[in-house]
């Protein structure tokens, strides 16, 4: 119950211009984000080894970088490789998945796991729950009143009691009314968890509260303030470091007047109050219900776009839909908030150049082709009017790449996939099961587009890699209001604006 929130990964691009050492470089970083994700989603619910299944999902990646070296970065993979490895290799994952999926009998007694034949290596130890007495078990039924969940049958596993019955009120009174009781009988002994149990009848689970096994070991090491303030100043150099280089100073002119680094401050200032601004908005929906968080780290790197984005990492369980909706989109819309504005201003300052022959993309910041998003296109004509033609790109000034950065970091986040921003809005939206169909139609759908849009590929990858299952809240079967409905196909719709390009009809009326 401790998911992972690892954010704002920058999207890679041209990788022919950085060698074949960068080429690893982010092979190594895929790699190790992809292990981590498996540790921390997978490594539960099956007794596949991880290492096999990182493996499965990095074949992709390596099979695709061994194309490259073979054949050099102009040489375009075959459609039908494409389609294979992305097709095939979900789909055995899948199944990796499934054939090691740790079942436990209904009957099953938490005595008789001493029974069974440990395996050469032992999982890690997980806590264990203390059996009730007769005493014990007559307390908890008491704290189901019949009228609003009728207890029919407990049954006892290794790790959790599962408590099923008739759902006579509606899911939130059934889940505050039963949390309370539990804890005036059993103070902070078992989080109590409400799920969505087979033919949709809702279930409550009482799970041993590992926090009480912790107890304030955790909190002293929750909020370091010394290593985030220390990540942010070494992230402002190394992010100033690279926006000096967008701004056009060469090294010679860095060597003879080292104060010209300067002007390398807007695009820093500007990109790291975007992503601290997403962080915070996270930072600040889980403080107000009452989850123990981490506070925002940033990933510095001393190239490309000069830092990899930002964390936050959550300590304590979500504890209902309605938290997991406002947590995951406080985020997206709290960036969003600051990168238009900045976007606004700096294509103010930015200048209008020819496409170049090669073509351009999304990602190219000195000759950016606005039609390759549409709301780059309403942006681009609502500051620039008719500077800019349809034949003509735009020499983005370093605001405004840290403005557009923020268009992509946001569109990143808000795929509905796994723990993805977008993956929590869709998961409150509509419930777990079917946020994890729509993350594995999502990934398929932006692979497509991929297809016709090649700047799109790395996102493609990258969301292969995340899990498409999303952490379930402790109160998982209430629905949302119609408000943070909309709010949520708000976002989606945003999604779609950033993403697809501009379409012809609307690109032969404004230019």
């Amino acid at each position: 119950m401790h998911p992972v929130f690892v954010k704002h990964v920058a999207p890679l691009h041209s990788l022919h211009s950085t060698g074949y050492s960068m080429v690893f470089f982010w092979l190594f970083v895929l790699g190790l984000l992809t292990y981590v994700l498996l540790q921390r989603s997978v490594s539960r619910i099956t007794r596949t080894p991880v290492w096999l299944l990182w493996l499965v999902m990095m074949l992709p990646a390596f099979i695709l970088t061994g194309w490259v070296i073979a054949n050099g970065p102009e040489a375009p993979a075959p459609t039908a490789l494409l389609l294979g490895l992305f097709i095939a290799c979900p789909i055995l994952y899948w199944a990796l998945i499934q054939k090691g999926r740790i079942s436990v009998p209904p009957s099953a007694k938490p005595e008789a796991e001493a029974t069974d034949t440990k395996p050469a290596i032992a999982p890690p130890p997980k806590p264990t729950l203390r059996p009730i007495d007769k005493e014990e078990e007559a307390t908890l039924q008491g704290c189901f009143p019949w009228s609003v969940y009728y207890l029919q049958n407990i049954e006892y596993r290794p790790q959790a009691m599962i408590c099923r019955g008739q759902l006579r009120a509606s899911p939130t009174v059934a889940y505050d009314t039963v949390r309370d009781n539990i804890r005036r009988h059993f103070g902070d002994r078992f989080l109590v968890l409400f799920q969505e149990g087979l033919k949709g009848k809702p279930v409550f689970a009482l799970v041993p509260n590992p926090q009480v096994e912790k107890g304030d070991r955790s909190t002293k090491t929750l909020t370091r303030p010394g290593l985030a303030l220390g990540l942010l100043l070494v992230t402002l150099f190394t992010t100033t470091a690279v926006g000096t280089y967008l701004a056009g100073v060469t090294e010679d002119q860095l060597q003879d007047a080292p104060a010209l680094i300067l002007q390398g401050l807007p695009y820093a200032l500007g990109l790291l109050i975007i992503l601290g601004c997403h962080e915070m908005g996270h930072y600040l929906a889980a403080r107000r219900y009452g989850m123990r968080v981490t506070l925002p780290y940033f990933i510095p790197v001393p190239f490309f776009l000069g830092t990899l984005g930002a964390f936050i990492q959550m300590k304590s369980p979500v504890p209902n839909r309605r938290a997991l909706f406002d947590v995951g989109i406080a985020g997206p819309l709290s960036g969003l908030v600051v990168a238009v504005p900045l976007l606004l201003w700096g294509l103010s300052q930015s200048t209008v150049v020819p496409i170049p022959e090669e073509g351009s993309s999304l990602l190219n910041f000195e000759a950016l082709d606005p039609k390759a998003s549409l709301m780059l296109t309403l942006l681009s004509k609502l500051v620039l009017g008719t500077q800019v033609a349809a034949d003509q790109a735009i020499h983005l000034h370093p605001i405004a790449i840290a403005g557009c950065l923020g268009l992509v970091v946001t569109a990143l986040n808000l795929m509905p996939v796994g723990q993805l921003d977008g993956g929590h809005i869709i998961h409150a939206m509509y419930g777990q099961r079917i946020g994890g169909v729509v993350g594995q139609v999502a990934r398929l759908l932006v692979f497509g587009l991929a297809l016709v849009h090649p700047e799109l590929m790395i996102w493609a990858i990258l969301l292969f890699f995340i899990p498409a299952a999303d952490q379930p809240a402790l109160n998982d079967v209430s629905e949302l209001d119609d408000r943070r409905d909309f709010l949520g196909l708000l976002a989606l719709t945003l999604l779609v604006m950033i993403v697809l390009p501009a379409p012809g009809i609307l690109t032969r009326l404004l230019y």
